[in-house]
């Protein structure tokens, strides 16, 4: 996270022009360019693996693109720049309070400079220059809000469910949803001219999500939001930028290489549920002028070929001694029509501005695409009665059925996944029976994406290797890590560790489901997963044979719901 000493109020502008990113032989990401002005807060859609983090991270400063510029500017200073991603911006023996003062040392230093300078006024009124100094320091602090300052710490704390904290507890020991909503409430106290925000809402509730509306609502820099929060992008951004590749010339790199193949972006205005409609009709009409091209291609490259035997049909002019060459050239000279030639001239046009295949769409194959789980017919296959782990989980009871389909809700620390860790087995209750069945076997998707390294390849482990480490050699080639559409053919050989967060929650998701069991506990699906594959999941989970249970705070996916509802 890189910020420096500046408001969130100044009108500044974000343009990304040109910008190329390859990692090795992979391109990331091709000729990126759109602009983000003051008071837009545009939504970084696309594939898991499309480079939305990838581009944040370069126009933070981060990562050095291989080409383009990134300009961000702002009237009367030095623009700066805000990210939020997964690495909190304090250290885990940072107490929270020192975490928080550090956002705003800043403005604490606004402050100071303020006294210091009416300090200097009032012991020489005639000092060159006094005046001046006194009066750029007050505009600098008035415009960082330093007088209220401690209020605006208290009250981000409270809207994003963080009051309780004792400041003087070290990060470290915060749960992962606390460390990342105070990474978040670090950024905003610390009000960059421009913001980016890489999954902003992975961690939070129906109120803090509101909270964050709110506050962007009123910010007037510009945002730029990478996130696979339907219901937020359809409520909190002013336009969406996609990602994902759109038609591109012949001689760009083929689309089979990846999904950063397309050139560009494009750039969609209203709101997300505007951009499913567009970008449906887009990517039909690329498809349809795809074909209609290669169908003109085809005509005029028979033509071509044609010409050459015309008034010979089958066969090269017959070259009988008794017929004159000059006879011959005079009779092809007047057969060689002006269709030949403008079918010539179109065919070399279209060759040099032809359209790219339309990429195949990786394709989620549904939650049984290895086999189906058998589960018992009738009865309960797990059980928790009066079940609570101290600190962390009230008192619950449920009762899981062979076919249930059951949505855990509640706000941020109620125990929504110490619940399903308690039901996995992984953690056992302080009080309270957990029951199952005897043969039923229970598979897990947790929120926190762990891929175990039993034999120790270590960084240079693929996904393949990965992939045969966590389901066994047998079951891997009995159901190959492609039978899912979670994970394209081209990155199965890259090593683990290049994948997103997002692919590698795909990778998680294959091995639970190489085998798919009789209950299927899902940790906040939607979290890093792409927009396209969470509304394939989200359709497939009514047709389970088995049970499934989901923890969740996704506003969509909880508004679609039709099974069983328990609410923390």
């Amino acid at each position: 996270m890189s910020t420096t000493n500046s408001p969130a109020s100044s009108p500044a502008h974000l343009q990304i022009e040109g910008i190329s990113k390859s990692f090795g032989d992979r391109r990331v990401l091709t000729d990126i360019s759109f602009s983000v002005p003051a008071d837009s807060r545009v939504g970084l859609i696309g594939e898991n693996g499309s480079g939305k983090s990838t581009l944040l991270r370069i126009i933070a400063g981060h990562t050095q693109p291989d080409t383009g510029i990134v300009r961000v500017s702002r009237p009367g200073g030095l623009a700066t720049v805000g990210l939020l991603h997964q690495r909190p911006p304090f250290d885990m023996d940072d107490s929270v309070a020192h975490a928080l003062e550090s956002a705003v040392a800043h403005v604490r230093r606004a402050t100071e400079a303020v006294e210091q300078a009416s300090q200097a006024l009032a012991e020489d009124p005639y000092a060159p220059g006094a005046a001046e100094h006194l009066s750029a320091t007050l505009e600098t602090a008035q415009r960082l809000g330093a007088w209220e300052v401690d209020t605006r710490i208290s009250t981000t704390l409270a809207g994003f469910g963080l009051a309780h904290l004792d400041r003087e507890l070290p990060t470290g020991s915060l749960s992962g949803g606390e460390r990342a909503r105070l990474s978040l409430v670090w950024l905003l106290l610390s009000r960059p001219d421009v913001l980016l925000l890489d999954e902003p809402t992975n961690h939070l509730d129906d109120a803090a999500s509101e909270h964050l509306f709110q506050m962007l609502a009123e910010w007037t820099g510009p945002v730029l939001i990478a996130s696979h929060d339907r219901a937020f992008l359809d409520e909190s951004v002013t336009g969406l930028v996609d990602l994902d590749p759109r038609p591109v010339p012949h001689k760009a790199q083929d689309t089979s290489a990846g999904p950063a193949s397309g050139v560009g972006v494009t750039r969609y205005t209203g709101t997300y549920t505007d951009y499913l409609d567009e970008r449906r009709q887009v990517r039909n009409r690329w498809e349809l002028q795809y074909e209609e091209e290669q169908a003109e291609l085809k005509r005029l490259s028979a033509t071509l070929r044609n010409s050459r035997t015309v008034g010979h049909p089958g066969r090269e002019p017959r070259s009988e001694i008794r017929m004159a060459k000059k006879f011959y050239a005079d009779r092809n000279a007047k057969v060689v029509s002006r269709r030949v030639n403008d079918a010539r001239a179109r065919l070399e046009e279209l060759q040099q501005r032809q359209i790219q295949r339309p990429p195949r769409e990786l394709e989620f194959q549904g939650l049984t695409a290895a086999n189906q789980p058998e589960p018992a017919k009738t009865g309960t296959v797990l059980s928790a009665v009066n079940v609570s782990v101290e600190n962390r989980l009230a008192t619950v009871s449920l009762t899981v059925g062979p076919s249930t389909k059951l949505l855990v809700t509640g706000a941020n620390g109620v125990g929504k996944s110490t619940l399903l860790h308690v039901l996995a087995g992984d953690l056992s209750p302080s009080r309270g029976v957990l029951t199952r069945r005897s043969g039923v076997r229970v598979g897990m998707l947790a929120q926190e994406t762990t891929l175990p390294d039993p034999h120790r390849r270590g960084s240079g482990r693929t996904v393949a290797q990965a992939y045969t480490d966590m389901v066994g050699v047998a079951r891997a080639e009995q159901v190959p890590l492609s039978t899912f559409g979670l994970i394209a053919p081209w990155d199965q050989n890259r090593p683990v560790e290049a994948l997103s967060v997002g692919q590698q929650r795909r990778l998680a998701l294959a091995s639970q489901l190489a085998d798919p069991p009789d209950v299927l506990l899902l940790d906040e699906p939607t979290n890093h997963l792409s927009l396209a594959l969470v509304t394939e999941l989200e359709a497939a989970i009514p047709g389970y044979p088995g049970a499934v249970v989901v923890a969740s705070h996704d506003r969509w996916l909880r508004r679609n719901w039709s099974g069983d509802v328990l609410e923390l």
